[in-house]
């Protein structure tokens, strides 16, 4: 059997970790349950936070290592873990420019956020949210080494993790169900499963310990439910803070459907730009960069006082400078631009009341008064109800769990006597404490990127020792592996072949085939393909290059009107480029989740898409749903 590391779940964590492991020298299987990479990922808006990184030196921002972790301490209050806080925050510097240096990505844009002492919030100038060009970058070169260097990189998605198997306090390995069938694959383990932010099962980690918090909405993919939370929790680990449930305060309300529940986050970064919350009266009720639970906290109480709705408004300096973020949100219909007399009549105040807030608050902002809630840092002023606005109804959602598994500043999971099992490792969301009670913005990207990292290094270092130190087992099975063949009719000749032996048992062999059949099927694109047979003459198997050039677009034509018609969930088009697909089949599969779909239901979303995606996730990944052209346009897609 191959030595390897098996990391379980694709988010930025997971995929971080893997990417360590193979730069390491070390051999991993990555698995995720859907059918799709990246998790919650991929839908972070605001960035990742650095201090001293090249791109702070270069602007000229005082920032210090030191003042990242004081201001993480400080956010995380009693369950405050120096030791995770000081890995976390020390390392991140060299996270940001890891992400830079191998996955080439920008990140030369900096912002402050809610909490921060100085802008360190890293985000590029592409028109892309920073979690969706993290992560896809990772992603796509993973896909591009599972079809390279299948011997050292398996992706197996559609992978069901049912329990880690141990042996004393030692981990063995995992136990997944592909297509109803358990593959027991053995190894050192590193569990990336994500948090428990939409976790409205029949065994609610929410309903549990949050019980406060389960009617509300969620930011978090359906399949955010704390697998990992209790796979780990039966085999001895520990679940700290798992009451600590970041309620954010900035979810988009949907006019077309307010109670949906799940919901698009604001990015942070909108207040970090000079957005403010504004309440039914059309005042100021809060710092609008204080820490998340304190504006959260605020904002519950303007709703017992009677004065929702919340409104976020970013003047035209802020909107300008987050032209991408106000596109987005607009064009999902979940934002509106207006006038400052257009703003109060849908307030409900008059212009006057209106002016009288902005007014304030510019007076505020030039030192000439006093900031009831304490707001020190002001950006794109003046306010004045004379500009034109970018306007959205807001209210708190489930958005993050600090709560999560115990580990140790080497991203090994503690068992309940406060000792590391052997082999076994957790990152991302799923560690408890690196936040402790509240999560400063932009630090969910930036944990994935270093605890990634910590347990890639970690994991990989652990599977050398164990090969290097094997001992009889180890030299058992590669004496079983070898067997020496005499050629008779060539006098002297021995060839020498490698089989599974004495060494390994029949089951090991039957487990090593069955992923690499599954891993071939779900390295192949996460949508489904064109042929039957895959994108290429292996089925299944990844194949970019065929996979971009075998694409067609039907010639079957269609008019926007007969597109149109296709607008409910049971029947759904949607035109991208010249391209129509019928997505109706296919809304759960989409790693943005349905709503991102039905916001666009008989509609062009080409505008939504380029912010988004590469024209080439279509061909790679949509060929099969593309049903045909849009009738009078040309076909611009560019792969």
């Amino acid at each position: 059997m191959v030595q390897r590391v098996i990391v379980v779940g694709a988010g930025l964590s997971g995929l971080s970790a893997a990417h360590t492991i193979y730069l390491n020298g070390g051999n991993v299987v990555l698995l995720d349950k859907n059918n799709f990479m990246g998790g919650n990922s991929t839908k972070a808006t605001s960035g990742i936070n650095g201090a001293l990184t090249r791109t702070q030196v270069d602007e000229k921002i005082g920032d210090s290592v030191r003042q990242f972790y004081d201001d993480t301490l400080k956010s995380a209050r009693d369950k405050a873990r120096p030791d995770l806080i000081k890995v976390l925050t020390y390392k991140s510097a060299a996270a940001v420019e890891w992400l830079q240096d191998v996955f080439n990505l920008d990140l030369t844009l900096v912002s402050r956020l809610g909490g921060h002492s100085f802008p360190r919030t890293h985000r590029g100038h592409d028109a892309k949210f920073p979690g969706m060009a993290i992560t896809y970058a990772l992603m796509q070169r993973f896909e591009e080494l599972a079809e390279a260097e299948p011997e050292r990189v398996m992706l197996i998605k559609k992978a069901n993790v049912k329990r880690v198997n141990t042996s004393g306090n030692t981990v063995t390995g995992v136990t997944y169900s592909f297509n109803g069938e358990e593959t027991t694959v053995d190894g050192p383990v590193i569990l990336a499963t994500g948090g428990y932010a939409a976790d409205f099962t029949e065994t609610s980690l929410l309903k549990k310990h949050r019980p406060d918090t389960y009617d509300l909405s969620t930011t978090n993919g359906a399949h955010a439910t704390g697998d990992g939370h209790k796979m780990l929790m039966k085999i001895g680990a520990n679940g700290i803070d798992m009451d600590k449930v970041q309620v954010h305060p900035t979810g988009l309300v949907d006019p077309k459907d307010p109670h949906a529940k799940t919901k698009f986050l604001a990015a942070e970064a909108l207040r970090g730009e000079g957005g403010l919350l504004l309440n039914g009266k059309g005042e100021r009720f809060s710092d609008e960069l204080g820490h998340r639970d304190y504006v959260s906290g605020k904002m519950w109480e303007e709703k017992e006082a009677g004065r929702w709705p919340i409104r976020l408004v970013l003047n035209c300096k802020a909107s300008n400078v987050l032209d991408f973020h106000t596109r987005h949100y607009s064009g999902r219909g979940l934002m509106k631009k207006m006038t400052g007399k257009e703003l109060a009549k849908e307030i409900g105040c008059s212009e006057d009341k209106l002016q009288s807030t902005f007014s304030n608050y510019n007076d505020i902002a030039d030192g000439k008064e006093k900031d009831p809630f304490g707001k020190k840092f002001f950006h794109n002023l003046p306010f004045n109800v004379d500009d034109v606005f970018h306007v959205a109804v807001m209210e708190p959602v489930l958005h993050f769990t600090m709560g999560g598994i115990e580990i140790n500043d080497k991203a090994e999971c503690l068992n309940q006597d406060g000792k590391p099992f052997e082999g076994l490792f957790v990152c991302g969301e799923l560690a408890g404490g690196v936040h402790g009670a509240n999560r400063l913005g932009g630090s969910s990207l930036l944990g994935c990127v270093v605890y990634g990292r910590v347990a890639g290094d970690s994991s990989s270092k652990y599977l050398f020792q164990k090969v290097l130190n094997g001992g009889a087992s180890t030299a058992a099975q590669r004496l079983g592996q070898i067997s020496l063949h005499i050629d008779p009719s060539q006098p002297g000749k021995i060839s020498v072949e490698w089989s599974n032996g004495e060494g390994a048992s029949s089951s090991e062999s039957s487990a090593q085939g069955r992923m690499e059949q599954q891993s071939q099927k779900s390295a192949a694109p996460v949508m489904p393909t064109s042929g039957a047979s895959g994108d290429s003459s292996d089925p299944g198997k990844v194949s970019k290059p065929n996979a971009l050039r075998d694409f067609k677009v039907p010639e079957k034509e269609f008019d926007m009107e007969e597109i149109k018609k296709h607008n409910k969930k049971e029947d759904l088009w949607i035109a991208v480029k010249g391209v129509v697909m019928d997505v109706t089949n296919w809304v759960d599969e989409h790693p943005g989740g349905p709503e991102a779909l039905f916001t666009h239901m008989g509609e062009d979303a080409t505008e939504e898409f380029e912010m988004l995606h590469d024209d080439e996730v279509i061909p790679k990944y949509a060929a099969g749903i593309v049903i045909g052209r849009v009738k009078g346009q040309e076909v611009r897609l560019e792969y």
